[in-house]
Order: structure tokens, then sequence, then C-alpha cells
């Protein structure tokens, strides 16, 4: 299935919940499926699926509850992420891990318009013109947009940085 792992780990970021996200996703194939027709030959595919999942996601219980948190630890090792794998020592994969768990935090705690966005920019690594499509917004609006979501993580990496020393 194209674009499978892509589009569930959006929707896990989206969510915040594994259950939600695969729902999700499984939602989206079926509205994609059943919306074929509609697709453009010679657009962009991966534009027009994560077009599919942020609508059905905005549509959806899970976009209500987007403000609820949920721990991104699942309870397999087989889901955490990799720790670097050169030179490590249980001190540097202890800053490893508190650094990941610091930008996931940040990143929970923005706004949907504004995770969306970083996620598809950065995680996604999507050009300006594939988020304007995907979201159904200029791309001013995306730039502009994308500013403010990165100055939101810095100040919240700010805040908790100055928090922790303390």
């Amino acid at each position: 299935m194209p674009l499978f792992a892509q589009l569930y780990n959006f929707a896990h970021w989206l969510t915040q919940d594994r259950a939600a996200a695969e729902d999700l996703v499984q939602e989206t194939y079926m509205k994609a499926l059943r919306g074929f027709s509609s697709f453009q030959q010679g657009t962009n595919f991966r534009a027009w699926m994560y077009k599919i999942l942020r609508n059905t996601f905005l549509t959806t219980q899970a976009g209500l509850k987007a403000g609820a948190y949920v721990s991104l630890d699942g309870d397999s090792d087989d889901d955490k992420p990799s720790e670097p794998a050169d030179a490590e020592t249980p001190e540097t994969v202890l800053l490893a891990r508190v650094e990941l768990e610091t930008i996931q935090n940040a990143l929970e705690k923005l706004p949907v318009r504004f995770r969306e966005i970083i996620l598809l920019s950065d995680l996604e690594e999507m050009s300006y013109q594939e988020i304007c499509e995907t979201l159904g917004i200029p791309v001013g609006t995306v730039m502009s947009r994308l500013s403010r979501a990165r100055k939101a993580m810095r100040e919240l990496l700010a805040a908790k940085l100055r928090g922790a020393s303390r």
C-alpha cells in the first residue's frame, strides 16, 4: 500500500494515539479508494492522500480531542526510536532520549495547525507546493504558518531549558 508508513506516522502525530492513527489511516484508504475517480492523473498523489487523511482527521472525533496528551512510548521496545550506534555510553543514550522526549513534548503542545505543518515540512520533507496541495492553503500561508510554528517550538524548548536549569 503506497505511503502507508508515512501516512501512519503523520496520523499518529496528529491523533497522539496508536489505535486512532490506525483507524484514521484505514479510513483514509477507504475514502481514497471510493473517490479514486476524482484523482487527476498527473497531479501529486502524495499530497492528495495527505489531504484526505487531514480532512478525515479534522472531521472525526480524533480531531476534536487533539488537545489530549498521550505518551508516544509504546509497550514494545520495537516502537522506540533507535539510539545512535556509534560510541554509545549510558550518558549519551540518556541525553539522546531526553532530547527526543523534549522535542516530542514540545511538538505535542503545539496547536494542530502548527503541528501538522512542521510534520509535513520537516518530518515528511514535503515541498511548500505539496503542503499547499495537502492543506489547501496558499504558499504564503504555508511559509508564514511554518515560521510561526517553528518560533513556537523554539519558545517551548527555550522555556523547557529555562525550567530545567533552575
